[in-house]
């Protein structure tokens, strides 16, 4: 029979990726207790959650969902699952790594929005920005837009307005 204490983190680690559509798989070894406390943190303020487990309790909870990560899953490994703001999760392990001489933690493998992904797409996620930030930027572009096309239409009004008079 199987540890006890392991049945129970497998259950809670298929409990928290219910709903989840995307995480990632890291490397975290090599960082103090102190920069793995700050990386959940700032993890946690994007809306994401860091999960440390066994490498087999991890692939069976993720091959319950019917996803494969048993390649990404050498060595110490966690999953950082992205409920919110998938980039703004990716952007804050980014930036940890950009925060030490050794890189970590390191992304192996993610799975973005139902697709698996490489290294490569986590990393121009990253770079993106976070959702808020892209939102508001759309916004700006849309609102300059709308100012343009009113000023267009004032100027019509105010010609047509010449040209009756």
């Amino acid at each position: 029979m199987a540890n006890e204490k392991n049945q129970q983190t497998l259950s809670a680690l298929t409990g928290s990726l219910q709903g989840i559509e995307t995480f990632y798989v890291v490397n975290y070894q090599g960082l103090t207790a102190g920069q793995l406390s700050e990386l959940r943190k700032s993890i946690r303020e994007k809306g994401g959650q860091l999960i440390v487990a066994k490498n087999t309790l991890i692939n069976l909870a993720l091959q319950e969902g019917g996803r494969d990560f048993g390649d990404a899953l050498k060595g110490p490994s966690a999953l950082v699952l992205a409920q919110e703001d998938p980039a703004g999760v990716a952007k804050a392990l980014s930036d940890a790594a950009k925060g030490n001489d050794k890189g970590i933690p390191a992304i192996k493998g993610g799975f973005v929005e139902g697709n698996k992904v490489d290294v490569k797409v986590v990393e121009r996620l990253a770079s993106l920005g976070s959702k808020q930030s892209l939102q508001a930027e759309l916004v700006g572009v849309l609102s300059a837009h709308l100012s343009n096309f009113v000023g267009v239409l004032e100027a019509y009004r105010e010609k047509l307005e010449g040209e009756s008079a």
